[in-house]
């Protein structure tokens, strides 16, 4: 049967999303939307100090309020487990259990009650007294544990020392990326349901079988009886990846009242309990010779993690990956400081390293006295430079080309602060993005109906990036059917086993999955009529035939088909279904370096040089995403990342006290994010072709949109102004010096 990469009449068109209906009418019902008889609401309470212990926890007054069910403290909790190691890294600690306080914000306390307003008015009413210690809340404070090489990825290759010794030209600079808050728009939600020992869970995750895994484990109960739902989520960033000690403590809540219980973070909860991108300190050193051919790069990267929690954030490893250099050392430590639990935040580390990357070869363009895009086009990596294998596909040249010729970059003026319009400055920036790939086991189940439908599904994810639309394109390719034939069902734990919608890598996981699904599911009609006489199709093989139009068609003999419907018809059969299940591509049986998403940012900005206001007005995203399953959702996904980018790059910073651990701006009203007016238009064109990696062909692109986005900014402020910018975000007193 054909493959998907040789045919694609349903994959590739921008097919509005599937599920649009549903959500601009209020029908699609998110964690929060859901309710039981007798549906109790929960509200935290947490520590007002960064370290120490609780001295005294009194709930009295709590307990006698109004419509209060319980209330419950480390001297109430029972003791519970920690969750597995996950894909992703070990599972949070579980609250509550005992009185050392670790982060401002920490959970000490749930409060159940018949409603919303009376548990939050209830937890107000606890008094909790501290006996405090200094806390770790420097990056520098030399009392604070510092992990060496906590993933084992530090890397080195050649002769560092003797590729500085030998260049013509060394840059090196000091990075600096905040903290940064994930904040999706929708509040992060918890329901939770008891049933004897049954327990289903409506949850904000981006990984329901992830959540069902960890509370069989926290709460010693089988996998079995649990069912975790996610249908919509109301974004996530990275935030719903993990499994939460909110979570925990709802469904020790549900369990403790004998009803249902909801909870729904608030904004400022939201700052302190689901992660956040971690404060990053980056030394990049960089040699080349005179021509520009790099010949040494030095990395190493610091950033904060919590006391008792661990964070995958390899910030210095991209400068191992990402271009062609004989000598190159890379070196990654984390300091466990009194924070709340960092965690994964669009493109995590990513997102970081790039940054401090992309702005070095910048500086080296600049001192060099050449072009920045000539620099990366001569240093460029035909082969992995890790394993020395050939890649799946690279198609970054052609980014900087297109991306180049789409932008304009040639009539980029040289000289610094030689562009202007009007009274504003103007600048040209760019960076380049090489976006590792990630790929995990996936399951899916297809089945077809004797009405001709078929219902696809998987205990995966969609926060937005158009999961049920591919998936249904995908499917209803498979199997030849047209994409209004075709159910895709997701977001329950109940479904085959599905990773995470995070990393770049669902879409490829998933996918595979999906596509094998359904070409067994085709080989199991061949099989009801491998020997059935009054079958045109009888004796044919699955490499025979083709499908389309609901049928199965002889390959070279359009004559011989036989719709779906009939030969479920003629077996007395309802439905028929098939499983498919996906493994990553390993390199050393391909022969080939498995390849991520690439790219080339191009943006060009304002600024007024007497006010130091600073306006992006033109960004050009040149993509590789190998095959595209949907032009619309997969532009919408660049986009999304765009925005995101310039926000890391001129907006975001969550901003701690130093003296108290308190995050002073936890509101939207205090934490910038980019409104409309702060976006210009922006301009996305995708090229490549499909991965050889796989037999789908695509590479994730839900993360590579953000990545170089700030490099590329901050490069293009160098050139309008000349002031090198190496601390995120960009601010006013930084171009106003």
């Amino acid at each position: 049967m054909s493959t998907i990469a040789e045919r694609a009449p349903v994959i590739g068109a921008a097919l509005d999303r599937v599920d649009a209906p549903l959500k601009v009418t209020g029908s699609a019902h998110y964690p929060n939307d859901f309710a039981y008889p007798g549906l109790a609401h929960a509200a935290l309470v947490r520590a007002t100090i960064a370290a120490g212990r609780i001295s005294t926890i009194d709930t009295s007054q709590a307990e006698a309020a109004p419509g209060v069910l319980t209330v419950i403290t480390h001297l109430t909790a029972p003791q519970l487990g920690r969750g597995p190691m996950t894909l992703l890294g070990p599972s949070p600690p579980a609250p509550l259990q005992d009185d050392r306080i670790l982060h401002y914000g920490q959970h000490v306390a749930i409060v159940v009650a018949d409603t919303t307003e009376q548990a939050r008015h209830a937890a107000s009413l606890v008094r909790v007294r501290y006996e405090t210690t200094d806390a770790l809340l420097d990056l520098d404070d030399p009392r604070a544990e510092v992990v060496t090489n906590p993933w084992n990825l530090d890397t080195e290759r050649g002769d560092v020392d003797a590729g500085f010794a030998a260049a013509d030209v060394v840059v090196e600079g000091t990075y600096t990326t905040p903290d940064n808050t994930n904040n999706p728009l929708g509040l992060m939600s918890t329901v939770a349901l008891w049933q004897g020992d049954s327990l289903t869970v409506h949850d904000s995750t981006q990984w329901p079988h992830n959540v069902r895994t960890s509370l069989a484990q926290i709460f010693k109960i089988p996998e079995s009886g649990i069912r975790v739902l996610a249908p919509y989520v109301g974004g996530g960033f990275g935030a719903g990846l993990r499994m939460w000690p909110h979570v925990i403590l709802t469904v020790l809540a549900a369990r403790e009242v004998g009803r249902p219980v909801k909870l729904v973070l608030t904004r400022p909860e939201m700052f302190t309990s689901v992660g956040h991108r971690p404060h990053s300190v980056m030394r990049f050193k960089l040699g080349a010779t005179r021509d520009g051919d790099l010949v040494a790069i030095d990395a190493d990267g610091v950033s904060s993690v919590a006391m008792e929690d661990d964070d995958y954030e390899p910030v210095s490893l991209c400068a191992a990956v990402s271009y062609a250099c004989p000598n190159v050392r890379t070196r990654d430590r984390q300091v466990r400081l009194n924070i709340p639990c960092p965690g994964s935040m669009r493109a995590p580390a990513e997102g970081q390293g790039n940054f401090a990357l992309e702005s070095a070869l910048d500086e080296l363009a600049h001192s060099l006295g050449m072009d920045p895009l000539e620099l990366r086009l001569r240093n460029f990596a035909d082969v992995d430079p890790l394993s020395g294998l050939p890649w799946s596909s690279n198609a970054l040249r052609e980014c900087y080309e297109r991306g180049a010729e789409r932008f304009g970059w040639t009539s980029r003026n040289p000289e610094i602060g030689s562009m202007r319009e009007g009274r504003w400055l103007v600048g040209y920036g760019l960076a380049a993005v090489s976006y590792p790939a990630y790929q995990v086991p996936c399951q899916a189940r297809a089945s077809l109906h004797r009405d001709g439908s078929a219902f696809v599904r998987s205990a995966a994810t969609d926060i937005g990036t158009g999961t049920y639309t591919v998936m249904t394109q995908l499917a209803a390719e498979s199997l030849g059917l047209d994409a209004s034939r075709v159910r895709f069902g997701l977001g329950d734990s109940d479904m085959p086993y599905s990773p995470q919608a995070g990393g770049s890598g669902l879409t490829g996981a998933l996918g595979n999955a999906v596509h094998l699904a359904c070409r067994r599911l085709v080989s199991e009609f061949l099989d009801l009529v491998r020997d059935d006489a009054g079958s045109p199709l009888r004796g044919a093989k699955p490499d025979d035939v083709t499908v389309s139009q609901g049928r199965i068609h002889l390959t070279g003999d359009p004559a011989r088909s036989e719709a779906y419907t009939d030969i479920l018809a003629r077996h007395g059969l309802e439905e028929l279904s098939a499983d498919g299940r996906s493994t990553p591509p390993q390199p050393e049986q391909l022969g080939m370096a498995v390849a991520g998403a690439f790219g080339a940012k191009f943006v060009e900005v304002r600024i007024d040089p007497d006010l130091g206001l600073l306006r992006v007005a033109r960004v050009v995203s040149a993509i590789d995403g190998g095959r595209i399953l949907n032009a619309k959702t997969a532009s919408s996904q660049i986009t999304g990342g765009t925005v995101g980018g310039i926000s890391q790059a001129m907006f975001e910073d969550t901003a701690t006290d130093g003296e108290t651990g308190r995050i002073a701006n936890a509101t939207f009203g205090d934490y910038l994010i980019p409104v409309n007016a702060d976006i210009p238009d922006l301009d996305v064109i995708f090229v490549g072709e499909p991965d050889r990696a796989t037999p789908v062909g695509t590479k994730g692109v839900g993360e590579v949109g953000l990545v170089g986005l700030a490099a590329a900014i901050a490069n293009a402020v160098h050139h309008a102004t000349g002031r090198r910018i190496r601390s995120l975000p960009i601010t006013l007193d930084q171009l106003m010096r």
